[in-house]
Parts: structure tokens; C-alpha cells; sequence
């Protein structure tokens, strides 16, 4: 089996377990500021603890303007529980101002432009770039670098190596849908610690089970 017939197995076999695959963080769609302050703070957090987070942060800051001035150590308490709570503050802040200054109050919607703002990766970038404006892009997370090693579509772990290695086997429309699957099944089935192999709908092909 070559990589992209094996690519295209687990696409239809996820497809199937996640028909509908949602983000695992919580923002309004009106208002695509806040999934990027959602996925700074996600960095070393659950995004459940996120979500919890983020409920407290909008209703005391509603609009990017809010976030821009809002006072560095109420900010920071709100957001403590999702650790890094000093460096992160100080990256929300300096982004809100970065994005009614630079970018009229707008996330921008290129990858050179979102490489721009405190705290933003490539990872946060593509995810911003799929979700709000449903551009191809793969966001490689750790459970998505994890499993796409297991699996045999990669043999890396660093993040744009595995970024560009499954742009080559996903098709552009795939890949944003692809990625969500791919983060559920990894909470889900194939986890970090141990993957529960017998329930997998993966395991015909997975290298680590064969």
C-alpha cells in the first residue's frame, strides 16, 4: 500500500467515525478574534480548560477593543488557570492593539501577515486560515504529528516537515476537515498513552497494530 492510497483509506475510514468533525475550541464565528486568542491560550492547555476560560474572558472583554485595553493583571488572572498566564496576557494584549492598528480590527488572511502577531505560529496560523476563511491548510498539532506517524504518512516529528509531507497526500479540500478528524480520533482512539488498538477503525492498516 503506498502512502497515499493508505492517506486515502484513513480519510474515508474517519470520515465515517467523524462525519461532522467540529473545533475543539469555543468562539463566535462573527467575531474571528477570538479563536485566535482561544489557541494562544490552548498552547500547553486542554481545550477544555480553554473553553471554560474563554466563557469568563468574552463576557468580560466582548470586543477587540476591550482586549486591547484591558489592564495586564486582571487579564492575567482570568486566564491563569491555562498556565503561561504572564507571557500569553502580554501576547493578547499586544495582538488586539497589532490588529486594530495594522489591520483595521480584522485577523488577517495570510499565513506572511499572521506570522506577524505575538505568540503566532504556523500551527495557529493555518488553523485561523482554514477555520475563518476556509483556506487548505494542515494544523499540526501534537496529536496530529503523533498519529500521522503512526499511521505511515510520516516518518518526522517536527511540525512543518509533517505539515508539508501531508499536503502532498491530503487534497486541499480535505485537509482542514481532515485535521479535525484526525485531533478527535487522537482524544478519542489513538491516544498518547495507551491507544485503545481493539476499537480502532484504523487498525487493518496501522503499522504499530500489523
Amino acid at each position: 500500500m503506498t502512502k497515499t492510497q493508505r492517506a486515502g483509506f484513513i480519510i474515508q475510514a474517519l470520515e465515517k467515525e467523524y462525519p461532522e468533525p467540529k473545533p475543539g475550541l469555543d468562539y463566535n464565528e462573527k467575531d474571528a478574534w477570538q479563536l485566535l486568542v482561544a489557541v494562544r491560550l490552548a498552547a500547553q492547555c486542554t481545550d477544555a480548560r480553554v473553553n471554560i476560560v474563554t466563557k469568563e474572558l468574552y463576557a468580560r472583554y466582548s470586543t477587540l477593543e476591550s482586549i486591547a485595553g484591558a489592564d495586564l493583571s486582571e487579564l492575567e488572572q482570568i486566564i491563569k488557570p491555562c498556565g503561561l498566564f504572564h507571557t500569553k496576557a502580554r501576547d493578547i494584549i499586544r495582538t488586539a492593539n497589532m490588529l486594530l492598528t495594522d489591520f483595521g480590527g480584522k485577523v488577517p488572511d495570510t499565513m506572511e501577515q499572521l506570522l506577524t502577531l505575538p505568540g503566532v505560529g504556523r500551527k495557529t496560523a493555518n488553523l485561523i486560515l482554514s477555520d475563518i476563511y476556509g483556506k487548505p491548510a494542515v494544523v499540526t498539532d501534537t496529536h496530529f504529528i503523533r498519529i500521522t506517524n503512526r499511521l505511515g504518512l510520516c516518518k518526522t516529528k517536527d511540525p512543518y516537515q509533517v505539515e508539508l509531507a501531508m499536503i502532498k497526500l491530503i487534497e486541499p479540500e480535505e485537509q482542514a476537515a481532515f485535521c479535525h478528524r484526525v485531533v478527535h480520533f487522537g482524544r478519542d482512539v489513538c491516544t498518547a498513552r495507551s491507544p485503545k488498538c481493539g476499537l480502532c477503525p484504523l487498525a487493518e492498516i496501522c503499522p504499530k497494530v500489523l
